[in-house]
């Protein structure tokens, strides 16, 4: 593929919580500024990838564990363990072969958009993807975090008192969600990242086929995806700036503001794109029936993003 590709996702979500920390609330940065990780994005496309049939390495999977005592587990596959099951490969410990090791990490979908980090049996491989994305910024300003109180049907029985007296009520669960949260996620697409594996003979590089199949699984995989957590999250906006392969952007994403009023509004002001002689093709993607969009990209084409068709 001769050009790149700069851009920016957006994901919508009510009353669900798209990217929770540790304490469950929604990732934040030290100043209180909502914000989802790149993980929780790539995280649903891998998905839809796997469900798919798509070959996809970085994906939990897991096996049944026979132990000592006879009891059996369940415990996630090792890495070692995932690249054999995707890959066919009888034991990796025995696979001498660096180049057939290169060539099988990049048939995988995920590693081929996104790049990966592969230290297995004497084998130290680092790709760096094609596909980056940086972090999805809220910039919805009145969000704020709702916590609700779970009951469970039953009892917690490790709260059991002695002398065999049983604990008599139900344990209780948090559910943490946003009230309402629009994040924008910016990313870019280098095909030049694979020009060394090319050179190698173990790909063929990023091809045309490879972006199309990122950009129709970046635009509808966060509302593929169902969790009880992220049942209210929804792919929302898209924009796609393809140019030549030597032009540099920066973060598209700093030109895009949200607002709501009875409805929502996506803003994008960028008079650069409409200077630059090397912009090839702008696509904007969002639902008429829920955003209004106000932009001044005069090479832009707009989409219906439910039925993509053009608006």
């Amino acid at each position: 593929m001769d050009k790149r590709v700069y851009g920016v996702i957006g994901i919508s979500s009510i009353m669900a919580n798209w990217n929770a920390d540790f304490s469950g609330y929604p990732t934040s940065l030290s100043d209180g500024t909502v914000f989802g990780s790149d993980k929780a994005l790539k995280y649903p496309m891998k998905k839809m990838w796997d469900n798919e049939g798509q070959k996809v390495l970085y994906m939990k999977s897991m096996k049944f564990s026979p132990q000592k005592a006879g009891t059996v587990t369940l415990v996630p596959n090792s890495l070692k363990e995932r690249y054999e099951n995707l890959f066919d490969v009888d034991d990796f410990g025995n696979c001498k072969d660096a180049k057939e090791v290169l060539t099988n990490l990049v048939r995988a979908v995920d590693v081929k958009n996104f790049g990966a980090t592969f230290a297995e049996a004497k084998n130290n491989i680092s790709i760096t993807g094609a596909v980056q994305f940086g972090q999805g910024i809220n910039k919805y300003s009145e969000s704020v975090a709702e916590e609700q109180q779970i009951l469970s049907p039953f009892r917690d029985s490790s709260k059991d008192k002695e002398k065999d007296e049983e604990a008599k009520n139900s344990t209780l669960g948090t559910k943490i969600v946003s009230n309402e949260a629009h994040y924008f996620y910016p990313f870019s697409i280098n095909p030049s990242a694979y020009k060394e594996l090319v050179a190698l003979g173990v790909t063929d590089g990023y091809t045309e086929e490879d972006y199309l199949n990122f950009k129709r699984t970046a635009l509808v995989a966060a509302t593929s995806f169902s969790s009880n957590a992220k049942e209210g999250c929804q792919n929302e906006f898209a924009l796609f700036v393809e140019t030549k392969s030597d032009t540099y952007l920066p973060n598209l994403s700093e030109y895009i503001s949200f607002e709501k009023a009875d409805i929502n509004k996506i803003k994008i002001e960028c008079n650069m794109l409409n200077e630059l002689g090397d912009i090839l093709n702008i696509e904007i993607y969002y639902n008429p029936e829920t955003t209004v969009l106000e932009s001044n990209l005069q090479k832009a084409k707009t989409y219906n993003l439910i039925t993509k068709k053009e608006v």
